[in-house]
């Protein structure tokens, strides 16, 4: 017993420690809101692994032949881009993005889904095409999807995922030890494949400095930010009401909520907003 009782203290010492290291090595913080977050992962290895995932996806998922969705997912897509960049350079963390390679594709698929890895890796599934019906709509989705790559909540979330289920191990030893386990986490942490309604399985509070970012990408874009709750109203409208748990039990803001603290934020958002030239 005494042994055991020993190896355990030396156990708990051990993760202490960890987690004293953690605490003051394995922390950033988000642009404008400034919270600071758990980041264990380099961004060298999360941008390597976001190429071989996409570059995966893409290869199991060809991009969409429908040209005229496409180029709208393009078009919107890369002045959300350039907003970012003009942001970025201006709040001074141009560092986040430096590396960034964008690409925006669209696929076909009836999820009403979207998502961004690292690096500026877009995703557009068709099926949430209807749904945002013009590209004001779509720099919602797009607004969001990217806030979330640039808040780097993808990468918080990993590292949460690899302390509680691997022990804090790097990405690259948990690729070479478990590589189903550790893609499984990734293909989690950014979306791919959420069902109806989800975009991104995030917690609330990412979700809402998502939505505080995407509405302040879209107006420097050019995109009228007072249109996003209606965005959001629709996608509500499209859900079924049965199968939405209370919000207390989602990782989500109910839509009720999310709306309201959108137009809370908006003042901000319309500081940055010059309708685009026509």
């Amino acid at each position: 017993m005494l042994m055991i009782d020993r190896v355990r203290r030396m156990d708990y010492a051990t993760a202490a420690a960890a987690w004293v290291l953690v605490l003051a090595v394995g922390c950033a913080k988000v642009p404008v809101t400034g919270r600071s977050q758990l980041s264990l992962i380099p961004a060298s290895e999360m941008m390597a692994m976001s190429a071989q995932q996409y570059g995966q996806f893409l290869t199991e998922n060809p991009p969409s032949k429908d040209v005229a969705g496409t180029a709208q997912v393009q078009r919107v897509g890369v002045k959300i881009q350039k907003a970012v960049e003009t942001f970025a350079k201006e709040k001074g963390f141009e560092s986040r993005i430096a590396n960034y390679k964008w690409e925006f594709n669209l696929v076909d698929s009836k999820e009403v889904n979207a998502w961004c890895m690292p690096g500026g890796k877009v995703v557009v599934y068709s099926g949430i095409l209807p749904v945002t019906k013009d590209d004001t709509g779509l720099a919602v989705v797009l607004g969001h999807e990217i806030a979330h790559a640039v808040a780097e909540h993808g990468g918080e979330r990993m590292s949460h995922e690899m302390m509680a289920q691997m022990g804090g191990v790097a990405l690259s030893e948990a690729l070479k030890t478990k590589p189903a386990a550790t893609q499984q986490l990734w293909m989690s942490a950014f979306g791919v494949g959420a069902q109806y309604g989800a975009l991104l399985p995030y917690s609330r509070l990412q979700e809402s400095e998502a939505d505080r970012l995407g509405l302040i990408f879209m107006a420097i874009a050019g995109y009228d930010p007072q249109l996003a709750p209606k965005f959001w109203e629709r996608m509500s409208a499209g859900k079924d009401a049965s199968q939405t748990p209370p919000e207390i039990m989602s990782t989500h803001p109910s839509d009720a909520t999310r709306i309201q603290k959108l137009k809370e934020e908006m003042p901000e958002a319309l500081k940055y907003y010059r309708p685009a030239a026509k």
